[in-house]
């Protein structure tokens, strides 16, 4: 048992009338007599050291970069140098070699003939479950034994059902198989009961494959809900030899005591009330609703010693209470999060707000380590991309949050390995077209410092609640202080707003918000691109437009606009293109505004992403906005070739002022991950260039390499993020870019904001 004691002794803690040193006293001296050892007891809790990303390993590489791969659920040899992961989409059973976890380096597959579910590790073997069937309504499956050394299949056992997680006991005695039989949602009103019902499979580890022996253990009648119907989702075994199964469809929770096949006690995951949590998508992360007896509908369940344990509450049918619970093994909620993951996750930007109806976060996965001698609790959420974590205490407060850290989009499988100073995530969604690639990401112990977040928000006023953000698709600094910065976000979210960034902490912190209204005070919409501060006070915002992506005789649904916005929020003026230039539009414009000079003399610069009807191949627009005489006039800016190997396009996404005729922009392709090639500052001179107007001549731009920015955003060990949108440059010198999340949809959520130094000197 590490980190907490015993619910019934921990309780008495609180409420015994004896001294609290007797208390602690007896309780020692029953460890000693009966586990040989005592618990770890903190009275403050200790410094706990975080953890930090060290390697994002991507599952095609154990096959190919145009074949679609899944992680799914991970394991680990004993002794932690080998990975094993299930991969559904392919059908194999993948290894990676992590003897440098630094470097993990990719170590072949091996086909099973079904879709595996879930792994588990017993000594030299792999136990597979393997889902065999043709339909929902005929399950089958087995579990499949790989020997790790040799690679082969040395033992299949009929498990009679679909197999949905596999656990092996921590003496190697037993394995657990949760049998499933998951209903089709499409059937009827998609709901239970679906027979066949699911049950538990127990297997003897006893001598070599072949004389392992099976016990199938029934479930049924234990949940009200669907008696007939249990849908086990998720097990994991004690050192007692005690399974917890989760039912998630039933909200219920059964234990089984392995030796005896018995279930020794059962009950109701029960419900939970949250307030301060967005319920409606809206285009806005609003922390302000309530939701009343939510069911908890537990997926992944980890122990956490031998007399608690931890449940991941995803929410299936009716439930999904966006947090995690700790039970012990009397039923009795020892702690439930609450609204807390909601609150991270949307302090870092990272809250799914295509989904707050639905079940937020969605927790799903859960895991538990015991690192020297602090426990730590490891959950993850689905929906947003991080995990979680918490370190563990036998007293008051019981838990605390330590960080969160980035991962692949979809985390699923969730392995620690402390022995090593590793935590392990397996991220299952793979989708190339959107520059999502499942991985297998490792991070270590290290340190007091995490690494991310590169930015976070502060508290909205005094609410006690975060300022929610994401999407941020520009940058600008402030034009006197060296340590703000200013930034927006995109369309993905309504009420345009500029947050204020003070970048002197680590990580950097979003102060403050300004929501642009017009002068009745009504919140505007805009597609919010770029931001630029202006000399007299106040901000350029550059709201990018809709037109048709090939096709220019499709009708333009939005206009380009350049939004001038007094200091306090107040749109001054929409400044549109000429009707001539906006007849050219396509899907891709306003992507960047600088603005220099001042008063009469102060120009306005704004990039176009992508070319337009009758621009050049390869050339795109950078517009110079006259506010004096309200002229709009044009260069052209020659892009690089795409020569990604998935192909796609090359555009602009940022611009900077420099000086009043030299300027920055970020060129970037649309790939991410393995397939990403151009990222990359480039600047270019407008001295002695005259821009034309709709049906002049352009002048061409001659553009310099300054920086190519893979290295950069590779430096926390984690894949390159596709849309560097923000660029700028500090008073004092010093050069940000700023990554967009497109608002977790079909993202990660990961946003880097990094300090790449006087990138501009003598500029």
């Amino acid at each position: 048992m590490h980190g907490f004691l015993p619910n019934a002794l921990t309780v008495r803690y609180h409420t015994s009338i004896w001294p609290r040193w007797i208390v602690i006293a007896v309780t020692m001296a029953v460890w000693f007599m009966t586990m040989g050892a005592p618990p770890l007891i903190f009275a403050q809790p200790p410094s706990p050291s975080v953890f930090k990303r060290l390697a994002t390993f991507p599952v095609f590489n154990n096959t190919s970069i145009d074949v679609e791969t899944v992680a799914e659920i991970i394991a680990a040899t004993e002794d932690g140098n080998l990975l094993v992961y299930t991969d559904s989409i392919t059908g194999n059973l993948g290894f990676v070699d992590i003897t440098d976890a630094a470097n993990p380096v990719p170590d072949g597959v091996v086909a099973l003939g079904g879709e595996p579910t879930s792994v588990a590790v017993a000594g030299p073997y792999a136990l597979v479950g393997v889902n065999t069937r043709p339909n929902f309504l005929m399950p089958s499956g087995q579990l499949t034994v790989v020997d790790l050394a040799s690679r082969m299949i040395v033992q299949t056992f009929d498990l009679g059902g679909q197999p949905d997680s596999v656990a092996v006991s921590p003496d190697n005695q037993y394995a657990a198989i949760a049998i499933e039989n998951e209903r089709d949602e499409e059937l009827g009103d998609g709901r239970p009961p679906q027979l066949p019902g699911g049950y538990l499979v127990v297997v003897k580890l006893m001598g070599t494959p072949d004389l392992w022996t099976t016990q199938v253990i029934s479930l049924t009648g234990l949940a009200p809900l669907f008696p007939t119907d249990p849908e086990p989702e998720f097990v994991a075994i004690n050192e007692n030899n005690i399974a917890v199964v989760t039912l998630q469809e039933n909200n219920h929770i059964v234990l089984i005591d392995l030796a005896t096949g018995n279930a020794v006690n059962h009950w109701s995951a029960g419900a939970v009330d949250l307030d301060a949590v967005d319920v409606v998508e809206n285009g806005l992360i609003e922390l302000s609703d309530t939701l009343l007896q939510v069911l908890r509908e537990p997926d992944g369940v980890t122990w956490l010693g031998n007399d608690l344990f931890a449940t991941a509450d995803e929410g299936d049918l009716d439930g999904g209470s966006r947090g995690f619970t700790i039970y012990d093994m009397n039923g009795t909620v020892v702690f439930a999060s609450g609204n807390t993951m909601e609150h991270v996750v949307a302090r870092l930007g990272h809250y799914p707000e295509a989904r707050p109806e639905s079940k937020g976060n969605e927790p799903e996965g859960v895991a538990y380590g015991v690192y020297g001698d602090v426990p730590y609790l490891f959950v993850g959420s689905e929906r947003s991309s991080v995990v979680a974590v918490y370190q563990l205490f036998s007293e008051e407060p019981r838990i605390q949050f330590v960080q969160a850290l980035p991962a692949g989009v979809g985390p699923e499988g969730l392995l620690a390995i402390p022995a090593r100073g590793l935590f392990v995530v397996a991220s299952e969604v793979d989708a190339r077209a959107d520059t999502i690639r499942s991985t297998i990401t490792i991070y270590q112990q290290d340190g007091d410092t995490p690494s991310y977040p590169t930015i976070q928000s502060a508290d909205r006023g005094d609410t006690g609640l975060p300022i929610p953000w994401a999407a941020l698709s520009a940058l600008a600094a402030d034009r006197v202080s060296p340590t703000t910065a200013y930034t927006v976000y995109d369309s993905f979210f309504t009420q345009s707003r500029v947050f204020t960034v003070d970048v002197s902490q680590t990580p950097a912190l979003i102060t403050s918000e300004l929501v642009l209204q017009d002068n009745a005070g009504n919140p505007l919409n805009l597609d919010a691109e770029g931001v630029a501060t202006r000399a007299d006070g106040g901000f350029w915002i550059a709201s990018e437009g809709a037109g048709s992506v090939d096709d220019p005789e499709q009708p333009v649904t939005s206009a380009n606009l350049l939004v001038e916005v007094a200091a306090d929020g107040t749109v001054l003026n929409q400044i549109p293109l000429p009707a001539e230039v906006n007849a050219l539009q396509r899907r891709f414009g306003f992507e960047g505004v600088a603005a220099v000079g001042a008063g009469a003399a102060e120009q306005v610069y704004v990039a176009i992403q992508r070319e337009w009807v009758d621009d050049p191949a390869g050339q795109v627009r950078i517009g110079r906005y006259t506010p004096a005489t309200g002229a709009w006039t044009f260069f052209y800016y020659p892009l690089d070739e795409p020569i990604s190997p998935n192909g796609g396009w090359v555009g602009l996404s940022e611009i900077v002022a420099l000086n009043e005729t030299t300027f920055a922009v970020i060129e970037r392709d649309n790939q991410g991950g393995s397939d990403a090639v151009i990222k990359r500052i480039y600047t270019f001179s407008i001295d002695g260039l005259t821009p034309q107007p709709q049906g002049g001549i352009f002048p061409v731009v001659a553009k310099t390499l300054v920086r190519d920015l893979p290295s950069d955003l590779m430096a926390d060990h984690g894949p390159v993020l596709e849309k560097v949108e923000g660029l700028t440059v500090m008073a004092d010198g010093t050069t940000w870019i700023v990554t967009d999340n497109d608002g977790v949809d079909g993202s990660s959520g990961e946003t880097q904001l990094i300090d790449l130094g006087p990138v501009f000197d003598g500029q």
